[in-house]
C-alpha cells in the first residue's frame, strides 16, 4: 500500500487520513473522484468471488478525462516515471486523443481528452 500511496501521490493525487488506514487509503484524484485502494486482504473481506490476478486477465478499464491533450500526455508521462507500465495503446482520432498505463498491481488506467466540438453537436 505504501508504494501504491507513492505511486498515485506522484501523479498529483492526495491521500485524505480522514478516510484512509494501512489497508485501505483514500486516494483524491480530483474534487469528484475518489479512489480507494484496498489491499488484498482488506478487498477479500469484501467480498465472495475470487479476486482476479490482474497480471494474468483484466477485470477493469478505469478511464478518467483530461482537459487538454497535453495534460494526457503529462499524466500518462507521470505514471510511467512512478512505475507505472505503458500499454502501448494511444488513441490519436480528430476528435479523441487518449493514452493507456497499468498501474503497479496490473490495472489498466486511460486518460482521455476529448474535443468538445461532438459533444455539442
Amino acid at each position: 500500500m505504501a508504494a501504491a500511496k507513492r505511486f498515485f501521490t506522484a501523479l498529483g493525487s492526495t491521500v485524505d487520513p480522514r478516510f484512509s488506514d494501512d489497508d485501505s487509503p483514500s486516494v483524491v484524484i480530483s474534487d469528484t473522484i475518489v479512489v480507494i485502494l484496498q489491499s488484498k486482504r482488506r478487498f477479500a473481506e469484501q467480498t465472495v468471488e475470487e479476486i482476479a490476478d490482474s497480471t494474468e486477465t483484466r477485470e477493469t478499464l478505469i478511464c478518467l478525462n483530461a482537459e487538454s491533450r497535453a495534460q494526457v500526455d503529462e499524466l500518462a508521462g507521470k505514471a510511467i516515471a512512478a512505475g507505472g507500465t505503458a500499454t502501448g495503446r494511444v488513441h490519436d482520432h480528430e476528435h479523441m486523443y487518449g493514452r493507456a498505463f497499468d498501474d503497479l498491481d496490473g490495472h489498466t488506467w486511460e486518460i482521455v481528452w476529448r474535443h468538445p466540438s461532438p459533444a455539442q453537436g
